[in-house]
């Protein structure tokens, strides 16, 4: 029964909307043929190698050349290796002569490109560091590598970090693999883009505000943002120090945290990195074959009202209800939760980022780092290399922390947000004491087109409203598809829900995301761009 939007009290809509996973046009429903749960490709592809059914060298052409042919609409990666034959031909080698493989052997892994590489370039997609090719590997690259992966390249972003839509990268603008005329999310909208298409298998993401997860819900794929200090920050270009994580991309959950599993852990060179032991997060999600009637039993969830009230896409709030109902049906007990400040942590978060970037972004003098301008004095250089190497948006953020900091308002605005950080993380706390997870849409819409908030920066930056206040409390989140609203080429587009866990719980949430994406119906999230393919058409 569809329930009235404007009679009916909103926990009540949430628990009686239907889901709805294929648009109900005339048009037949695009991708059909797969109404199964999303598998691990990862495990897959490990069987695969060790039974000698498929080369890794096979395998890396599989997606290179997928990749060779959707990029040019797509353009979701700046670099792409020109070594991943090569390093196939290695894994081949080594298995030929039964010798031990990592678990990511033969995994293709794209890397947001403010993520270190000896290899290639790390632009930060600004023309500050054009061409910069750093001399070491951030921690998270180094560990994928020694695990058996394959760095395939390296993906666009919003400049330093800075945008919601990956319009705002010096270099080019990034298509969502869903309709090519609307924006991937930002500022990881090339790392999720090329999940969604399968250009790669998995990938590294970076989430200061919502960078990993609300990409993640405008493409149609997982997105995984660990507790701060979960995975090092080193080799990760600093936007906002406190704020910023490491974060996983997959097309399935257990891929993000068979990936975030990998990454994690204490590291020598970021004192912000924590000592706790990682789990072996995969052991938390269970086998398909013990997905039994109530498998999540005396769980309980918390619908954050807040991101359920006026203002949000009310075909979103539909199917965010539908995913509560269906957490019911799996033995969850699902109520609404208040976050009393969780509107002060967007105009927080972004006194607080713009702070730190612009502390951050000093180092970017043209002497020290960047490009260097030609100038006759050396204020002229400082000046003249800034304007030319930052984009407007990253200026603007400049200026704003650089305000916020300043003599005779650090009080007014720079403590305060910190006030109302503690507030937020508070709130946070005593709600998770109450449930097990929260619950929330990972955006308050589905991807809109390419330039219709561009020149409205109040506008792109509400739309992080319902990611913000998880990095101000530190806390991890996973966003995972969950349905889809009408709209886009194929007459589709998909939306995520976002689990929020206490600090460190990853584990839990990774569980609660694999059995609501083994047990979800009727859904497949492969976009129109690459759905020939899978159809074998």
């Amino acid at each position: 029964m569809q329930c009235s939007v404007h009679h009916t009290p909103r926990f009540l809509r949430l628990r009686h909307l239907k889901a709805k996973c294929f648009h109900t046009s005339k048009t037949a429903p695009l991708l059909s043929f797969s109404d199964g749960p999303a598998s691990s490709q990862i495990i897959n592809i490990r069987k695969s190698l060790l039974s000698g059914e498929s080369s890794a060298v096979e395998i890396a052409q599989t997606f290179l050349s997928r990749l060779r042919r959707t990029e040019p609409q797509l353009k979701s990666f700046l670099h792409v290796s020109d070594s991943v034959l090569r390093e196939a031909g290695e894994i081949d080698r080594k298995i030929a002569n039964n010798e031990e493989v990592g678990p990511l052997a033969g995994v293709l892994v794209a890397v947001k490109d403010n993520i270190c590489t000896s290899d290639m370039p790390s632009t930060a997609g600004s023309k500050m560091l054009e061409n910069y090719r750093p001399p070491f590997d951030a921690t998270a690259v180094r560990k994928v590598r020694e695990c058996g992966g394959i760095v395939v390249g390296k993906t666009n972003l919003d400049e330093f970090g800075m945008g919601s839509t990956t319009e705002g990268s010096a270099y080019q603008v990034t298509s969502n693999p869903w309709d090519l005329t609307r924006v991937p999310g930002g500022s990881s909208g090339g790392s999720a883009a090329a999940v969604s298409a399968r250009q790669c298998v998995v990938s590294l993401g970076s989430d200061t505000g919502g960078s990993v997860r609300q990409p993640a819900s405008f493409c149609g794929v997982v997105g995984l943002k660990p507790t701060y200090g979960r995975v090092s920050r080193y080799g990760l270009v600093a936007y906002a120090s406190s704020l910023d994580v490491i974060g996983c991309f997959g097309s399935s959950v257990a891929d993000a945290g068979i990936l975030l599993h990998l990454i994690s852990g204490h590291d020598k060179f970021d004192a912000t990195s924590s000592k706790r032991e990682v789990q072996v997060f995969t052991s938390q999600i269970i086998s398909d074959d013990n997905l039994e009637s109530k498998p999540l039993k005396g769980l309980k969830v918390g619908v954050i009202r807040e991101t359920i009230e006026d203002g949000i896409d009310h075909e979103l709030i539909s199917s965010i209800g539908a995913a509560a109902r269906h957490l019911e049906e799996l033995g969850c007990t699902v109520t609404e939760v208040s976050l009393p400040h969780f509107s002060l942590g967007l105009p927080a978060y972004y006194i607080l980022a713009s702070s730190e970037s612009s502390s951050n972004l000093s180092r970017y003098d043209s002497i020290r780092y960047g490009n260097q301008a030609v100038a006759d004095e050396l204020t002229s250089l400082y000046g003249e290399s800034r304007a030319k190497g930052f984009g407007s948006e990253v200026k603007m953020r400049i200026l704003m922390g650089t305000y916020a900091l300043s003599a005779g308002y650090y009080d007014a605005y720079y403590k305060k947000a910190q006030q109302v950080r503690t507030l937020v993380r508070n709130s946070f706390r005593e709600a998770l004491n109450n449930n097990d997870i929260l619950i929330s849409p990972a955006a308050p819409s589905a991807a809109y087109k390419i330039g219709e908030k561009k020149d409205d920066p109040l506008a792109m930056y509400a739309g992080d409203i319902m990611t913000v206040n998880v990095n101000l409390a530190g806390l991890p989140a996973l966003v995972l598809p969950c349905g889809f609203v009408n709209g886009g080429s194929a007459g589709r587009l998909p939306v995520g829900i976002q689990m929020i866990g206490a600090a460190f719980d990853e584990g839990k949430l990774l569980r609660v995301g694999h059995i609501f994406e083994q047990t979800l119906k009727g859904c497949s999230f492969i976009p129109p761009l690459v759905a020939d393919e899978f159809l074998g058409s």
